[in-house]
């Protein structure tokens, strides 16, 4: 009887994780770096290493074409954006989003909008309101911070549809609001992206891992088109 109980249980278990992962792609196989390449390039920089199921920048690895952001193949509009992060002390990163890739913008923060990525105590950028682990990056300022501690793995999830803009970090909401509207361009108006041509204003764009020159890990990144 206990057997046919915990075989019942283990079924349901399944059951619930596949539901809960049901229209989820993996945009990272854990193996390697198909699928992504530097930000207005064509290979993907030595810097970022596939280490025990990670996405790596490994500074160590770093040759002459150096690491860069790396960027999707693919754009995507609304979106369900899952993914882990952690970083070493005293570094800096973030999962960019929105990014238009083109010649003209020299950088994918050029344009995408930011999901923070840091050690807050350890870097200086964590000193600064909003830009903190967590935050949208200069924009809006997380309502709590359940962040891990420096080398610990974060989930995070970004939740984007129909200009409704959710940001979760380890299970907790952590920023709500509305992209493109009024408030939104006031928002931007106020923040250190106020002079800069089109940024975030592109409603489809191609997601990006940062290469800030310090060194982090992604892994787990999954997507479910809304």
């Amino acid at each position: 009887m206990k057997k046919i109980f915990l075989s019942a249980f283990i079924i349901l278990a399944v059951t619930q994780i596949s539901k809960a992962q049901k229209g989820f792609k993996p945009l990272f196989d854990g193996k390697t770096t198909t699928g992504w390449h530097t930000y207005n390039k064509t290979t993907v920089g030595s810097g970022w290493q596939v280490q025990d199921g990670a996405l790596h920048l490994d500074l160590a690895k770093k040759g002459a074409d150096g690491g860069g952001d790396l960027v999707t193949d693919k754009e995507y509009g609304d979106f369900h954006l899952k993914y882990e992060w952690k970083v070493a002390p005293k570094a800096n990163s973030g999962l960019i989003f929105y990014v238009h890739e083109e010649p003209k913008y020299h950088a994918t923060y050029s344009t995408g909008l930011e999901m923070q990525v840091i050690d807050n105590d350890g870097h200086p950028d964590g000193k600064i309101t909003k830009h903190r682990a967590g935050d949208l990056y200069d924009l809006v300022k997380s309502s709590s911070e359940p962040v891990k501690a420096v080398g610990e793995w974060n989930k995070a999830e970004i939740i984007s549809k129909k200009g409704k803009l959710t940001l979760i970090l380890n299970g907790v909401e952590v920023v709500k609001t509305t992209l493109w509207d009024d408030n939104w361009k006031k928002i931007v108006a106020g923040s250190k992206f106020a002079t800069w041509e089109n940024w975030g204003t592109f409603k489809t764009g191609k997601i990006a891992l940062q290469d800030h020159g310090d060194e982090v890990w992604y892994k787990n990144i999954s997507i479910k088109e809304l």
